[in-house]
């Protein structure tokens, strides 16, 4: 989850008093995630594009989570993964649904679209279903430079896709979740353009990057009225293949109480469509203000993954003390004939 925007609302703007206009946020931790759920009450101002409070000064300003041993985001080393055969397929529940995507905002430093009540997911070794919230985006400057959040082998996406859950258990209490270690889940997907000059694709993502006009400034939203579905804007993707780790929040307060799964697999957008989050987002609520750029947070110290066996390529320890053993009986027995 790496929001540089995502998890906290409550938000209030400043102007600064240098040449560069820029954009503050007041942040209540995780009232992001949904505009009803109930917020911690501790405020952090923070930012992306100022020395004073972007994510280099979070580990100060935004003390005790963001300074803290389990952060997000990270480069995760694919060949350092270990095999977990409990990372078995997901349950996703009304993610076929064109009717759960409700509103589309521009909180500032993200675009965020919550979604309807009634859609979860479940499985993949969670710990119980959870609640689909919102999702939200991560970008660079344009197709060209890149802005996800998370990098597999060091390689960093134009776009990263996060979709914020919380515990079902927890009836959308955002508070409870960020003090319980698993209390949210957040399934990361990466974006990058598509190949050749295909342009307005695929088309539920023409649909939604259509919104970005009617939002140009902080604080405007809009309902979604076209039926655009979840799986709809996550065509392409293999939703068994993923990686599993433990994090945390990627914007202040950086509360660790994320249960992380980002898919190998990217979500492939035209060239055309991912400029237009760079090209048409102001951070501030006046149109002078600078366009929203380069919302990420850098990554952060490595935390253990986990990944799916990789099928007869996969040999576990005690196979291989299994085999070893075969072996040395073998040549034990050849000894003595």
């Amino acid at each position: 989850m790496k929001l540089h925007s995502c998890y906290l609302t409550g938000r209030r703007r400043h102007t600064c008093a240098s040449k560069m206009t820029w954009f503050v946020v007041a942040a209540v931790a995780v009232c992001v995630l949904v505009p009803s759920s109930h917020c911690a009450s501790a405020t952090v101002d923070w930012c992306y594009h100022n020395s004073s409070c972007n994510d280099a000064t979070w580990s100060t300003i935004a003390a005790p989570f963001c300074n803290g041993t389990r952060q997000s985001p990270i480069n995760i080393v694919s060949a350092s993964a270990t095999g977990n055969p409990n990372l078995t397929a997901f349950t996703f529940e009304k993610y076929d649904d064109r009717s759960v995507l409700d509103k589309i905002e521009n909180t500032g430093n993200t675009v965020k679209v919550a979604i309807k009540t009634g859609v979860k997911v479940s499985g993949g070794d969670l710990s119980e279903s959870y609640d689909s919230l919102q999702f939200h985006l991560h970008w660079g400057n344009g197709a060209s430079v890149p802005g996800s959040e998370h990098t597999v082998d060091g390689k960093h996406y134009p776009m990263e896709l996060h979709i914020v859950n919380s515990k079902s258990s927890l009836n959308r209490n955002t508070t409870l979740a960020v003090a319980d270690s698993t209390g949210l889940a957040a399934l990361g997907f990466f974006i990058e353009v598509m190949s050749g000059n295909a342009t307005g694709q695929p088309a539920s993502w023409k649909k939604l990057t259509s919104y970005l006009s009617k939002i140009p400034l902080s604080g405007n939203s809009a309902k979604i009225e076209l039926a655009i579905s979840l799986d709809d804007l996550l065509e392409g993707v293999d939703r068994t293949k993923y990686y599993r780790y433990l994090g945390s929040l990627t914007t202040p307060s950086c509360n660790e109480a994320v249960v992380w799964t980002v898919f190998k697999d990217p979500i492939r957008v035209s060239k055309d469509l991912i400029d237009l989050f760079s090209t048409t987002l102001r951070i501030s609520n006046n149109t002078s203000s600078p366009l929203m750029v380069n919302v990420f947070r850098n990554v952060q110290s490595a935390q253990p993954v986990t990944t799916q066996h990789s099928g007869c390529g996969s040999i576990t320890a005690s196979m291989t003390s299994y085999f070893l053993g075969l072996a040395l009986s073998f040549m034990l027995a050849r000894s003595w004939n």
